[in-house]
């Protein structure tokens, strides 16, 4: 910990070089334990390799996907990112534009599986060829309640845009589409807010074992 400008105290994060012998290990990264880790990771993570910590987060990932459609450079997708990394989403899913904004990813895409799509019918393609369900988040009048709905193991959750939704082509593709219910003045909530709501209803439902209500 140290003073920044104006005198307020800045925390440091993470640790400084390994102090002692050094650990034996492939997974140990020897930069790492020379120089400190300041990386935003888990304490058990700390001075392992980049690479090692990705093949350790593969052996447990979750079996659901997380798709957003991004036409027109969705400032969301790198939020939605980081939701994914945070419970451990199989893949995430960019459909449409390649390029997209990893500020608000936090670094988190370095150790989230991420894919891309050109076009709708490409993803499609690929998620059939997956076994996977594909469930789209959004406002229909086709739209059935999240909180009713059976989430099943393997899916993937797709979410258009901000402001335009679903595209028609991954409505159509859907075997479902799920809303969220909202109790307030608004019609929509933001998407990396219902992509967040979405993926913990998965996690409610296949880690916690939590069925859904029925109504």
């Amino acid at each position: 910990m140290h003073e920044g400008e104006g005198g307020e105290r800045e925390v440091e994060v993470g640790v400084g070089p390994w102090e002692g012998t050094w650990p034996e290990g492939d997974h140990w990264d020897h930069d790492l334990l020379a120089q400190g880790d300041r990386r935003n990771v888990l304490d058990q993570y700390r001075y392992w390799k980049h690479e090692a910590i990705v093949a350790e987060l593969d052996t447990r990932r979750h079996e659901f996907h997380v798709a957003i459609e991004n036409w027109q450079h969705d400032l969301n997708i790198g939020t939605v990112v980081r939701t994914a990394n945070a419970f451990l989403a199989k893949e995430v899913h960019i459909i449409g534009r390649r390029r997209w904004n990893r500020r608000g990813a936090m670094v988190t895409d370095r150790y989230q599986h991420v894919r891309h799509h050109a076009t709708v019918n490409e993803f499609v393609e690929w998620a059939r060829s997956e076994d996977l369900v594909i469930l789209g988040v959004d406002i229909f009048p086709d739209s059935v309640p999240l909180e009713t709905f059976d989430l099943p193991r393997r899916c993937v959750l797709v979410f258009g845009q901000e402001g335009p939704g679903l595209t028609p082509e991954v409505h159509a593709a859907a075997e479902a589409t799920l809303s969220i219910e909202q109790f307030g003045s608004t019609r929509s909530i933001n998407a990396a807010s219902a992509a967040a709501i979405a993926m913990h209803a998965w996690i409610r439902r296949h880690v916690f074992g939590q069925l859904p209500n029925a109504g």
